[in-house]
């Protein structure tokens, strides 16, 4: 992956001011912070063009996740249904779908900076990590671009049976859950942390130095009043 694209003096001082930190260990929530757009939201639509679900489970899941946008159902349920949706299907298809969806769909989301960033605390020796509660074969698949190994995704994910995933969920990293399995899985302090949503905040809170990247309006206003920084990544409209 060529990851020199031409940057703004503001993305090329915020990736340098970061790397001056020399944080041993950096987390980077996925969407909306490493790149544009819901990729889990995405891939669900994905795999329903692409009809792998029979179709009643198809309807049933559309009909769900309508409700979740209007609102009635919670995030860290919605997204635990998001994975068990795929109950019954090879994880080696799932995969195949993620590397093909990511290849099409996604890698023009990424925001070129933050693409270079993690490069750079890869090259200063940084640990780098991925929490999400996007499906890990998703995360998986997008953050090796960005220089981050599989095993250090913490994604919404399930037991998987003889390489067949099932229904029985293993963990979804939302909301206090991503501190939670950051606690639990890296047990080491966090010396960066990089979110775009309140969903992000307990992670963020437990970061040495947090980073509100592209930030929705909540997580802007928490991140002003506490004096994190503020960042909007080339392509978002707004000055970084």
């Amino acid at each position: 992956m060529n990851t020199e694209t031409s940057l703004t003096a503001s993305a090329q001082q915020f990736i340098e001011s970061v790397v001056a930190l020399r944080p041993a260990i950096a987390v980077f929530d996925c969407d909306g912070t490493l790149w544009s757009g819901d990729s889990g939201a995405d891939f669900f639509y994905w795999q329903l063009d692409h009809r792998m679900f029979p179709e009643d489970v198809a309807k049933r899941a559309v009909d769900r996740y309508a409700d979740y946008k209007r609102g009635n159902v919670d995030e860290t349920l919605m997204c635990g249904e998001m994975v068990t949706i795929s109950n019954g299907i090879q994880e080696s298809e799932l995969e195949a779908a993620a590397a093909e969806f990511f290849a099409k769909v996604m890698e023009q989301r990424f925001f070129p900076e933050m693409l270079q960033l993690t490069h750079a605390l890869q090259d200063a020796g940084c640990e780098l990590w991925a929490v999400s509660s996007t499906n890990v074969w998703v995360v998986r698949e997008g953050v090796k671009r960005f220089g981050i190994r599989p095993e250090n995704v913490l994604g919404a994910c399930v037991h998987i049976q003889d390489g067949v995933v099932t229904d029985r969920i293993y963990r979804v990293p939302s909301g206090s859950g991503k501190a939670t399995a950051l606690k639990d899985v890296v047990g080491k302090t966090v010396s960066a942390c990089f979110g775009n949503s309140v969903h992000d905040l307990d992670m963020l809170e437990i970061a040495e130095k947090p980073f509100a990247v592209n930030p929705n309006a909540d997580l802007e206003k928490i991140a002003l009043s506490r004096g994190w920084k503020v960042y909007w990544p080339m392509g978002t409209g707004k000055i970084g």
